[in-house]
């Protein structure tokens, strides 16, 4: 039986600094046959020369997230996407998990996430994450959600919104299946919790998800959250190659 190909796509931005990191924690997966893309947002810094040297694919598309994954979505050739930030750490073990979940028949999937910093309360939000996740089957970005080609072009893809395009994916995935909820953990970086403050980050991640679900325009809710969005949407992903 022909195994499960897997394609790892990671949307960048300015992220010379850690990137380097990033790919060479995925580079012992690449020789055991995983695809890795680069998809860059419009980076000033060294992104592009750091990643043109390393992955397998580099590819440039407007500025956000869900532009950019759509973009590396369509120059992927693998069976499942794995959509990985490039603060975020794999399990050892990821590859296997993802293909035993296909296996028994998970259309997608995402796993369980660890908040690394010095801050306790940083433990408590990732377990509530884990937990809410878990009983809604809404997943976020930082816990690596992955998806069979299939199911992703059945969806049209990210919606290129300017926040919350992981929920929005997640909920359009969960009306056909529930996720494959991965116990194994990855780390993803705490950085941002902890420049703006715990508590603080809490009360306004929950204020921008309800101002979400009760029908507030995304690119409102970016400018709460401090990001400026772009003016021009682009279409779905397309057919995949």
């Amino acid at each position: 039986m022909k195994e499960t190909s897997i394609s790892i796509i990671v949307p960048v931005l300015d992220e010379a600094e850690g990137l380097a990191a990033c790919l060479s924690r995925i580079e012992p997966l690449r020789t055991a046959g995983v695809e890795l893309i680069v998809a860059d947002g419009g980076s000033t810094d060294d992104t592009a020369t750091i990643a043109q040297g390393v992955a397998d694919c580099f590819v440039t598309a407007p500025r956000g997230r869900a532009s950019q994954m759509n973009a590396g979505a369509r120059s992927a050739s693998g069976d499942v996407l794995l959509f990985l930030h490039a603060d975020t750490r794999l399990p050892a073990n990821a590859i296997d998990c993802i293909r035993r979940a296909v296996a028994t028949g998970a259309q997608w999937g995402r796993f369980d996430v660890r908040i690394e910093g010095r801050p306790f309360m940083l433990r408590v939000v990732a377990a509530l994450m884990n937990l809410r996740s878990r009983l809604t089957g809404i997943a976020t970005g930082d816990q690596a959600i992955f998806v069979c080609r299939s199911a992703f072009l059945a969806v049209k893809g990210y919606p290129d919104i300017a926040l919350m395009e992981d929920v929005a994916l997640t909920g359009a995935l969960r009306k056909a299946s529930r996720p494959a909820c991965i116990r194994q953990r990855v780390v993803t970086s705490g950085r941002r919790w902890e420049k703006h403050g715990v508590m603080r980050t809490i009360v306004l991640m929950w204020r921008l998800r309800l101002a979400y679900w009760m029908g507030e325009d995304p690119d409102a809710l970016a400018l709460r959250y401090g990001y400026r969005p772009r003016t021009h949407k682009q279409e779905p992903p397309g057919e995949l190659r």
